[in-house]
């Protein structure tokens, strides 16, 4: 592979901004050793900076970093998103590939990586291996404050409590319940068996936590032939012989798998310079294979048909047509730049692409079934599709879309992805009611176990708010649910407490949060856990909701977000990096209502985990207590980094040194406040390797980032306030 092509051509840089300073560590090369140290093996280090293993390992251990854990490369894998953005600003695409062992393609295709990179590249300088110095104070203090005093929990520690083999299944014959994998990699997950998203012992815990239907992406062109250019599907018999293997093996504990459909991908310029009259409308180098086309409509039926023929335990499809990804030229609502979809309105072409696609099924006679998501279909014309669909299709509709709320006097509406908002909303009511008078069956999406609100735990203990959201539902007369999207399938007492509501019409709130809370925590501590649920529920409704805070405020990465002398220049980045990018956190809320409302919820979180540990919790109460004390760390995190950014902003337009002093005071106590949280998350997250990790961000941080934030707090303490002092004269 020439890389250096791949970096000038293949690989985009957006702007090219000069990278972030780190002024915590003694160089670059300190910074890259740190922050791979725990992930990538050290030979592969010395490789990317071209020198000896023995040269990495002597300056891991200047640093205090102690022996390297055992790397596999399953574990490489499983870390390649948190690899990448924590060299983003440290390594060219150069070195960050041969870092990874990664093709472009692959950095350019996963998951809309590159958006949550912040869609640009910082211009990264090479770094190679010389002599350092200087490290005798991280040494120190690793050595003074964060000895570890038990045996870590590595990372990935929860995959093997998950595949713990279990016999208990669900009894529940109840309506569907359909989850994510909690650890699978989005991508091709059917081609490595060694990367199993649904292993036997994480199907029947979530068999037991009432799942009864699981869901992993597919790509036609993987899954089946390809009839234009059959090199697309190579393996595809291998990926359907897997499927087959899975929904045997989920079947085995009542549980039924189905396939994301995203279709029909769009594809690079060059296939249609090939076949220019598959062509529809184009975006940037990649066009849509035009679903008005006889042929295309044929490749979508076959395709389907052929997968349920093959695999016929296949619990069925569901599909997004109109995602960010672009499928058919309505999908962005630009089919009027098409010669044969601008005779045709949105609605009809895409419910012509769910026909077909129920076509397939019905061509293979297969009890599979399709789901149709409504994500993404414009208002003006979403009951029209609905109007066309085929009969014994499900409508999909997010329950709490468009649902109006007031946060610290900020009124505004849920887009999606909320606990802290109670559905469900009018949006999904309206096309509900649409779909039954189609006869069709109606399914709420909904956020059982976590949202972006914060998915750095694997459930948001706000169990009162869940329960509410069930209870709602089920007076609505929905009984079937999706339980979350890529976030959100531990299996978790959110997800028992919902079935156990939407199954029992005569089940009230109370009584499913204490059955949930005497199975895992015994009749001893019952109530004291629901009186904490409902304490963090109260809480969490004061979180100050708008999309544009989900995506791009800190609270996924909490403490582990570096603070900065001066504002980056950097803007945020869809659930990637928060930088210092306060304006766009907070959305629609002033500053001051922004940090009110995030203290808010973390108090409330705080005195949940206050009250539990007042008297001696057992160990699984225990561990529950640090997952409500990592949330509450998170959300007050959040809060100081806002109060930085203000107290910063106030010092840069001090005009006395009354001003700026006041500003010192605040910035001095911020930092100090931010020492302690990155501390204390620390330990959690060595006890709990659980904390900090999603899906499909992998892990947002590991306990090295949580050191590294009190480094940097340290230099801003010990250098930047007195060099600010000093400028103001400030004894």
């Amino acid at each position: 592979m020439d890389v250096n092509a791949l970096a000038g051509t293949a690989l985009p840089t957006g702007g090219s901004p000069e990278p972030l300073p780190l002024p915590h560590f003694p160089s670059r090369l300190h910074a890259f050793v740190w922050r791979n140290w725990p992930l990538v093996p050290a030979a592969t280090l010395a490789k990317v900076i071209k020198t000896e293993t023995d040269q990495v390992v002597a300056l891991a251990d200047s640093m205090g970093l102690g022996p390297q854990p055992k790397i596999t490369p399953q574990q490489l894998q499983r870390t390649a998103v948190t690899i990448i953005k924590r060299n983003w600003h440290l390594l060219p695409y150069e070195q960050l590939l041969d870092l990874l062992g990664w093709s472009a393609y692959a950095l350019r295709e996963d998951d809309f990586l590159y958006v949550k990179l912040g869609s640009l590249k910082p211009k990264c300088a090479t770094i190679l291996f010389s002599q350092p110095e200087g490290a005798s104070k991280i040494r120190q203090l690793i050595e003074s404050e964060f000895a570890p005093k038990e045996k870590p929990d590595p990372l990935f520690g929860f995959l093997s409590e998950l595949a713990k083999p279990s016999a208990s299944k669900s009894s529940r014959a109840g309506g569907l319940r359909l989850c994510y994998s909690y650890f699978a990699l989005y991508g091709d997950p059917l081609l490595d068996p060694g990367l199993d998203p649904y292993p036997d012992g994480y199907l029947a815990q979530l068999a037991a936590s009432g799942v009864n239907a699981v869901w992993l992406q597919g790509l036609l062109q993987k899954l089946s032939p390809f009839p234009w250019e059959p090199s697309r599907s190579r393996d595809y018999e291998v990926r359907l012989a897997n499927l087959r293997k899975l929904a045997q093996r989920a079947a085995r504990h009542g549980i039924r798998v189905f396939v994301y459909l995203n279709e029909p991908r769009a594809l690079s310029s060059d296939f249609f310079t090939r076949y220019p009259d598959l062509k529809g409308v184009s975006e940037g180098e990649f066009s849509t294979l035009c679903t008005s086309q006889a042929e295309v409509q044929e490749y979508l039926t076959s395709s389907v048909a052929s997968i349920c023929r093959v695999v016929p335990e296949l619990g069925g499809f569901f599909t997004i047509t109109a995602s960010e990804n672009l499928t058919s030229c309505w999908s962005h609502n630009r089919g009027a730049e098409c010669s044969r979809c601008n005779k045709r309105q949105p609605a009809e072409v895409i419910a012509e692409v769910n026909t077909l696609i129920h076509r397939g099924i019905a061509d293979a006679k297969t009890a599979a079934e399709l789901f149709v998501w409504d994500w993404g279909w414009g208002d003006a014309w979403a009951q029209d599709v609905i109007n066309r669909l085929p009969a014994g299709v499900s409508l999909i509709s997010v329950s709490e879309w468009s649902l109006p709320i007031e946060r610290g006097g900020v009124k505004s509406t849920v887009g999606e992805y909320s606990i802290s908002a109670i559905g469900p909303g009018p949006r999904a009511t309206r096309h509900w009611q649409a779909a039954r008078k189609r006869g069709l069956r109606a399914i709420a999406k909904i956020q059982a176990a976590n949202t972006w609100e914060l998915s750095a735990v694997p459930y948001i203990p706000a169990m009162q708010n869940v329960a509410q959201h069930a209870l709602n539902l089920r007076n609505a007369g929905i009984k079937d649910v999706m339980l979350g999207w890529t976030l959100g399938g531990y299996p978790s007492p959110n997800m028992e407490v919902v079935s156990a509501l939407l199954d029992n019409p005569d089940e009230s709130i109370d009584s499913a949060m204490r059955k949930v809370a005497e199975r895992k925590h015994g009749t001893k501590f019952a109530e004291r856990v629901v009186d904490a649920w409902r304490q963090i529920s109260g809480a969490f409704s004061e979180f100050p909701y708008h999309i544009g805070v989900v995506y791009s405020a800190p609270m996924q990465v909490g403490p582990a977000n570096l603070l900065w002398e001066k504002p980056t220049g950097y803007r945020a980045s869809m659930v990637g990096f928060p930088y210092d990018d306060l304006d766009t956190w907070r959305s629609v809320y002033p500053p001051d209502t922004f940090i009110t409302q995030m203290d808010k919820v973390a108090v409330g979180f705080f005195k949940a985990a206050s009250d539990l540990k007042s008297f001696t919790p057992s160990a699984e109460l225990q561990r529950e207590i640090g997952l409500i004390e990592a949330a509450a760390i998170h959300f007050r995190s959040t809060a100081n980094q806002a109060r930085f950014v203000e107290a910063r902003r106030g010092l840069s337009e001090a005009k006395t040194v009354d001003d700026a002093k006041r500003e010192l005071s605040k910035l001095s106590e911020i930092l100090e406040g931010e020492i302690e949280l990155a501390s204390r998350l620390h330990a959690i997250q060595s006890r709990d390797s659980r904390i900090g990790f999603e899906a499909t961000n992998q892990y947002y941080y590991v306990p090295a980032d949580l050191i590294e934030k009190v480094l940097n707090c340290r230099d801003l303490l010990d250098r930047w306030i007195p060099e600010q002092r000093a400028k103001w004269k400030i004894s």
